[in-house]
Parts: C-alpha cells; structure tokens; sequence
C-alpha cells in the first residue's frame, strides 16, 4: 500500500513537471512568433499582405485626423467582438488626439504610417499577421500655421486580417498603444494651458556640452519602431531588449547616458554579459541612482500643471520621471523641442522619437519629475 501511494505521488510530480515543461515551450514559441519571427518566407504573399496593411493605417490615420468614425468603422469586422473592441479602441485614440490637440493650441497636419511585415500565419480564409508601424504625426501651432512640427511613434502590431465585404479588414487587433491610458485629459483646464504654451518661444540649443549632443545621437539612432527609416528600425544588438520583461524604458536611458553621454558604469549601475543591474534596467531604481549619486537634481515635481512652466528649462539629455500611485513606471530622455519651445521625448515601451513630453500621459493621477542630468 506505501510502496503504491509513493508511485502515485511520484507520478503527480512528473505529470506536472512534464505540463510545466509544455508550458514553457509553447510560451517561448509564442513569444518568437509575436517578437518578430518570420513564419512566412513567401515573397509575393509578404508583399500583398504589406500593401493591404499599408492602405488601411493609412486609412485609419487619415479618419482619425478627420474624426470619421463611420469610415473609420468600415476598416474593422465589426460583426465579431474582437473586431468590434478594436474598432472602439480606435474611436477612444481618436477622442484623445483631439482633446490633447486642443489642449496644446495644436492643429494636425498629417498622420502618416510605414507599415514593415514581420511574420503571418494562416488562420482560416485570413492571416494573423505581426507587424511593426512606424507613424508620424505633424502638427503645428494655431498662431505659427506655418510652421510644422513632427513626431514619431512606433508600435508592435498583431491582428487578424480577413475578408469582409469583398474587401480585407482587421477583425482583431493588439498593440501597446502609447495613447491607452490617457482618458482624462478633459479635467485640465485647456485654457490656462493654452495662454502659457501659445506665449512660448523657440530654443536655441547650439552650445550645448558634447555630452549632451552625443547623448542624442545615440538617442536617435536607437528609438526602435519610432526611428527614422535609415537607422532600420531598431534597438541596439549589444544590449537586450527587456520589453517582454517589464519594460525596456530605463535601459534606453542608461544606453544614452553610458553610450552617448560617457557616464561611466559603477557597481550600483552597470551593465556585463548580457544583464543590467536593478539601477540599470528598473525605471524607479534609475531614477532613485540618478538622484541619490548626484548625476541628477530635480528642476520640479507635480502634476501637469504644477511642472508646466518648469518643463521649459529642460535640455536635451535631460530626462522625465513618471509617477503612478508614488511609484515610478517610467522614463523619457528629453531629445529637443519644437517651435514653442515644448519639450520632445525619446523612449522604448512604445517606441517614441521627439514626442511632445506629456502626449500619452494626460491620467490625471500622473507625477512628473523633471531630472537635470549632469554632463561633465
């Protein structure tokens, strides 16, 4: 009876053991299948499914400039569920640009989108499809019409694209998407933002320190899906990508310090065979290290408002601190402003190159830290 009971326990364990085992495979597979494997080599069927896509961000980019939301509605298989949340999604990114674009005195110009193929499947008569978008967004001021300003936001794409009324649309869709969070940007009081931001003037960055210069280089080179296209779109080989970790944020930032700025690793803030330490890689222990070490001071803390006449001192390689719920989640590295002088950020998460500072962070339980990094 012992010797029977003791079988049975060993043969849980192995059943578990083994379950455990498939579970891992089949989450690694899943991972390199969303994190750019190619399941497809077919040439023709890559560039069919690129000039699809290519037509409908397009599309999508033009309606929500224009706030069209029936045309908008008709890029999506809105008879499935999954088909109909993406499309509300869309409606949500929408209402947000366009409450942001008001509260910033902005007008857009243009949304414009690189669509680059990773990999498709074949799933029932349509493809699951991993893309990558590169997207620009133009603006300008509604007292400088003439004058443009750009942006790039880069996103990680997968959906499901079918045919649907003798046309492909999208009936499901996943991405992180920069713009998710920030539905509470109708509690600030436009107005007041408006009249401090509408008196700004241009910056003139021409004597900046080399170190600050090199630091945006890097920057630029290295902003990922939101990079321009001669610098393919990417990360920097020699580091890991901790994304799929919780966030490759803080890493970015400490490439652009270390890489560009030749800040100098130390035991607390390092980086050897293929790991960053906590300061490193962990948005809150950077900052905690940057501040603490003294390659950091605070210029200001608050909210949105509290910081806004602040933000204007910041230079290029200067970083953002965010904070949610005293905790903070993330950091952007201060890369240049645009004609008013509004500060622009680089950062990964979502792949962001010359961001207007505050753009996906309008919740109004946000704290911003606006860092002045100390270049030597």
């Amino acid at each position: 009876m012992v010797i029977l009971i003791r079988i049975s326990k060993l043969t849980k364990v192995l059943i578990v053991f083994m379950l455990l085992i498939l579970l891992i495979v089949g989450i690694y597979f899943w991972h390199q299948f969303s994190n750019a494997s190619e399941v497809f080599i077919d040439e023709g069927l890559r560039s069919m499914l690129k000039a699809e896509l290519q037509e409908i961000f397009e599309n999508r980019g033009s309606f929500l400039l224009d706030e069209d939301r029936e045309a908008l509605k008709d890029l999506y298989n809105t008879e499935v569920r999954s088909g109909l949340y993406a499309y509300e999604h869309e409606l949500t990114k929408m209402r947000y640009l366009h409450m942001w674009s008001k509260k910033q005195a902005v007008e857009f110009k243009s949304i414009n989108s690189e669509v680059v193929v990773r990999g498709a499947k074949v799933k029932g008569e349509g493809y699951t499809v991993s893309l990558l978008v590169a997207t620009e967004y133009s603006y300008s001021y509604e007292n400088e019409p003439n004058k443009v300003n750009s942006f790039r936001i880069g996103t990680y794409h997968t959906l499901d694209l079918v045919p649907y009324k003798e046309k492909w649309a999208i009936a499901k869709e996943w991405y992180n998407d920069p713009f998710a969070d920030s539905l509470h940007l109708d509690e600030i009081k436009s107005q007041e933002v408006r009249d401090i931001i509408l008196i700004a003037e241009s910056k003139d960055f021409s004597d900046l320190s080399e170190g600050r210069i090199n630091a945006v280089k890097y920057a630029y080179k290295y902003s990922g899906a939101a990079a321009l296209p001669e610098y393919g779109f990417q990360y920097n080989p020699d580091y890991r990508n901790y994304n799929s970790l919780g966030g490759d944020c803080a890493n970015y930032a400490s490439q652009i310090l270390f890489e560009g700025g030749q800040f100098k690793k130390n035991t607390t803030w390092n980086y050897e065979k293929n790991k960053g330490s906590r300061a490193w890689i962990n948005a809150s222990s950077f900052n905690s290290y940057m501040l603490n070490s003294g390659r950091g001071s605070t210029i200001a803390r608050g909210s949105y408002q509290q910081v806004l006449k602040a933000s204007y001192s910041l230079l290029p390689g200067d970083y953002i601190a965010y904070e949610v719920k005293g905790k903070v989640t993330h950091i952007s590295v201060i890369t240049d402003a645009d004609t008013k002088g509004y500060a622009l950020v680089n950062s990964h998460n979502t792949d962001r190159h010359r961001v207007p500072w505050d753009l996906g962070w309008s919740d109004k339980g946000v704290v911003f830290r606006l860092v002045r990094v100390h270049y030597f």
